[in-house]
């Protein structure tokens, strides 16, 4: 009988563990498998590595064990070990779940590898209890059940690591397959392949590309922000496969750590590349601005001799590859440059007499070489979309299409996703949406954009910026100081994250009462839906991942 008692306390222990290690699996996707990332992560708060009521109520349960059993036939220690063991298992209220775990093929490898490594943990531990002589200590296998069952339990996210580990050589098998067969469509299809990479601003630009391409030809861009290596390939595999008909590929290629830029190159070959900009973002991850110079430089060694080059002459790291003299093809824009007073070898493509409304940008558009220039008109909002037109005008020129008809075409772009959207709720609340992510550049043209608004209130919701390194601090702090100049009321989201911002909105003599600190965005949303009116705006600015706001 005690031994049925025992297999029943490990059950519900083994399946506490299983249930942590499913809900952690979600934050271990987020961080995209990678396990220094996600054991950074978990051990950074106490509470995530090693969460109090399941200490609590082991101590508990084996107290009273102790204390008060009557141990006639283990009846009551069971009970006590029981309740303890499902108080400690519960799962706690996960809060505001922004992005839901994906069962993906990977996952579920993951998943049921794990969990058989915590079943044999649990069988050792029943094995080990079982071989204990208890003599007239009856309580003693139940408080040693408990225990094992606790240490597995806490345990369970360096065992979703260690399944992570152990599939290691069937995860690399299936991922060489994969891209085996990627590499093999493109060579089917043999589209022209153009790279875009750069801090910010690649997915809007290769948006404004294919947009602009597909005027004339037809332009196939990586759906959304894929642009890891994985992502490429599933856009190839899913998407171009016997689509003979495609002329260009555009593949935006994203980089966390130095060589991942170049193994996408190696893979899709680009014949003309697109460098966007060079700044502080995933600085963590780099160190350095030029370790993140030199891993977006991959970008342009992987092109052939006669490849094409396209740089944003405005960003020093940027310009400074223009002067490395390859390839032989280099394409430069600029925004900021006077087409009457340029320097020596200037860019090509410059814009000039810059007009913001709300109703879009307005820019007149100079090809320095050809000596001509177009008025562009197009409904995007941020002055920083005015270089992301210029770099695929210029693509667009290079392969054959008049400055004139790009001028149309840009008229009908659009907003990349969650990329400084405005849209009108049916309460006639302005609300911009420039949610995906926030750096230090764009985040001054959004700000710009919500003070145009003459509305009674202009909101800036915001969880700052992350992944800046030793910059983070400064770079929320001048946030908080330009939100000043520019909002009427700020909400910020998670006080820790956002305490640099709070200090540059006080430091600018922003009015504290028009300040809130909440933890969740969605009691931001409630907020303006209760307090906002009609012809008010509210700005969202960034919106962090679980493993952040959590």
């Amino acid at each position: 009988m005690i031994d049925l008692f025992l297999l029943i306390i490990a059950l519900i222990w083994w399946a506490g563990a299983c249930l942590r290690i499913y809900r952690q699996a979600r934050f271990y996707q987020i961080e995209e498998y990678m396990s220094l990332r996600y054991l950074r992560w978990i051990t950074s708060r106490r509470e995530r590595w090693v969460p109090g009521r399941p200490l609590i109520a082991f101590l508990i349960s084996a107290g009273i064990t102790l204390l008060l059993t009557e141990a006639s036939d283990g009846i009551f220690p069971f009970i006590v070990g029981a309740i303890g063991a499902i108080s400690a298992v519960y799962p706690p209220n996960e809060g505001e779940i922004k992005k839901q775990f994906r069962p993906t093929a990977r996952a579920r490898r993951l998943l049921t590898t794990t969990f058989i490594v915590v079943t044999l943990l649990t069988l050792a531990a029943g094995f080990l209890v079982g071989s204990i002589e208890v003599g007239g200590f009856i309580e003693l296998p139940f408080i040693l059940m408990a225990l094992l069952g606790l240490l597995i339990f806490i345990a369970s996210p360096l065992l979703l690591t260690l399944g992570n580990l152990l599939m290691v050589p069937v995860e690399g098998a299936l991922r060489a397959r994969f891209v085996a067969r990627a590499r093999r469509v493109l060579q089917e299809v043999n589209p022209v392949v153009i790279g875009i990479t750069g801090s910010y601003g690649k997915t809007s630009t290769k948006s404004y590309l294919a947009h602009i391409l597909n005027g004339r030809y037809k332009a196939y861009p990586t759906p959304k922000s894929y642009n890891t290596m994985m992502g490429v390939c599933i856009a190839i595999n899913n998407d171009l496969v016997n689509d003979y008909s495609v002329d260009y590929f555009v593949c935006e290629m994203g980089a966390y750590i130095p060589g991942e830029i170049q193994a996408i190159c190696d893979l899709t070959h680009p014949t003309i590349s697109i460098v966007v900009e060079v700044g502080p973002q995933h600085l963590e991850r780099f160190g350095t601005l030029e370790n993140i110079a030199i891993a977006k430089y991959e970008i342009i060694k992987a092109l052939p001799p006669d490849g094409v080059g396209i740089f944003n002459w405005d960003n020093p790291y940027v310009r400074e590859m223009v002067e490395r003299g390859y390839p032989a093809t280099r394409i430069a824009v600029s925004r900021q440059l006077d087409p009457q007073d340029l320097p020596p070898n200037p860019p090509r493509f410059i814009a000039s007499e810059i007009d913001e409304q709300l109703d879009g940008l307005r820019f007149t558009v100079h090809d320095i070489e050809l000596g001509q220039a177009a008025r562009f008109e197009t409904p995007l909002l941020g002055l920083h979309n005015v270089t992301n037109i210029l770099l695929a005008t210029a693509i667009g020129v290079h392969e054959g299409i008049p400055l004139n008809d790009i001028a149309r075409r840009v008229r009908t772009l659009q907003p990349a996703e969650s990329r400084l959207a405005r849209t009108t709720d049916a309460r006639g609340v302005t609300i911009l949406n420039d949610a995906y992510s926030a750096n230090p550049v764009g985040i001054v043209h959004a700000l710009r954009v919500l003070s145009m608004h003459p509305a009674k209130r202009r909101l800036l919701i915001t969880p700052g910026m992350v992944e800046l390194g030793p910059l983070e601090a400064q770079e929320n702090r001048k946030l908080g100081e330009i939100a000043a100049q520019h909002a009427t009321n700020v909400i910020l989201v998670g006080a820790a994250k956002t305490a640099p911002i709070l200090e540059g909105l006080r430091s600018a003599s922003f009015p504290a009462e028009k300040i809130q600190v909440v933890e969740t965005v969605r009691e931001g949303m409630d907020w303006y839906q209760r307090n906002l009116e009609p012809g008010d705006v509210v700005l969202f600015l960034n919106d962090l991942p679980d493993t952040y706001s959590s």
